[in-house]
């Protein structure tokens, strides 16, 4: 990291990069901003600090912000210093935000106050247990004294959502941390009358108004306003896909006998031969022996093969 000091500068919001700017809160009277420009140049190049004092006593008011030359190191310096304690308080570090744009300090209301506190807690254990619910709208934050900085036994998380926050209140009311019985449940409304707790019906309502104004696609046209007596007609059904037509193809020719488009059918089956008859189906009869030659038993009495004997000659005279 480059380790040019930063300017010590009052600038204010319109001359600061808001999305390069972060804000470090929960600082003590002892924190100066040489000592936040040197604890934030651990994470990027810083660009500017500046510290409010108060109007009347001079002193710091407890906060600070701190701008750097890119968003990533903003990014970065936030998610590696957030809750890192100073002088013995954790520090509060997240985005920087112009005043007038947020929506509404609390959030949506889902705001829950965590009683029976053991004095081991900090807010760093307070907002590991508690995001795994859902996401956190603001640091989770512990009351302490302002004399001696101790905590009181209880503090305050706010979710984005009330699903994540009535998640919470079911999983973790009544449970141990750090050896003792935790109780969570929604905290009082500050300007609220007669004690009304946060998490009622009106301000669900408008958190599901303000999401689903937000999930709206960028560029899609809002939706119809229902029709009068209160229900909305429902779309007509679509027609469904046209097929398209089947060419039609003229039948084939019949096959002709000898013709070019095929064999000859085979024609009807021979008749077997009769049984009693030569040989098996369809031979032909076997050929007759050869007659014996002469001389053979009952010849002339010669050899096989010979013919008959030639006659005595005749007489002398």
């Amino acid at each position: 990291m480059s380790s040019q000091r930063a300017p010590i500068t009052a600038l204010t919001a319109n001359h600061r990069n808001q999305q390069a700017t972060l804000y470090c809160g929960n600082l003590t009277a002892a924190a100066t901003p040489e000592m936040i420009t040197e604890l934030m140049t651990q994470a990027g190049q810083v660009k500017s600090v500046h510290m409010p004092r108060d109007k009347i006593s001079g002193q710091y008011s407890g906060y600070a912000f701190v701008e750097f030359n890119t968003e990533e190191e903003c990014d970065y310096a936030i998610k590696i210093l957030n809750l890192i304690p100073l002088h013995s308080k954790p520090l509060r570090v997240n985005k920087s935000q112009l005043a007038g744009t947020l929506s509404d300090k609390d959030g949506v209301g889902a705001n829950l106050f965590i009683g029976n506190l053991d004095p081991e807690v900090d807010e760093k254990l307070l907002f590991d247990t508690f995001s795994a619910f859902g996401t956190l709208h603001r640091t989770p934050h512990i009351a302490r004294d302002d004399a001696t900085n101790e905590p009181r036994g209880f503090g305050f998380v706010s979710f984005t959502t009330f699903q994540a926050s009535d998640i919470a209140i079911e999983v973790m009311n009544g449970q141990y941390l750090c050896n003792r019985a935790i109780s969570v449940e929604y905290s009082y409304k500050k300007d609220g009358e007669g004690g009304e707790r946060h998490g009622g019906a009106a301000e669900r309502m408008m958190a599901e108004t303000a999401q689903s104004g937000s999930a709206q696609a960028p560029g899609m046209p809002p939706a119809l306003p229902p029709a009068m007596g209160g229900s909305m007609m429902p779309p007509p059904p679509l027609p469904p896909p046209m097929m398209p037509p089947r060419a039609m193809m003229p039948p084939p020719p019949p096959l002709m006998m000898g013709g070019p488009r095929g064999p000859i059918p085979p024609g009807p089956p021979r008749p077997p031969p009769a049984y009693g008859g030569y040989g098996n189906y369809g031979m032909a009869p076997p050929r007759p022996p050869p007659p014996p030659p002469q001389g053979a038993y009952g010849g002339y009495g010669g050899a096989y093969g010979q013919g008959p004997p030639r006659p005595p000659p005749p007489p002398m005279q």
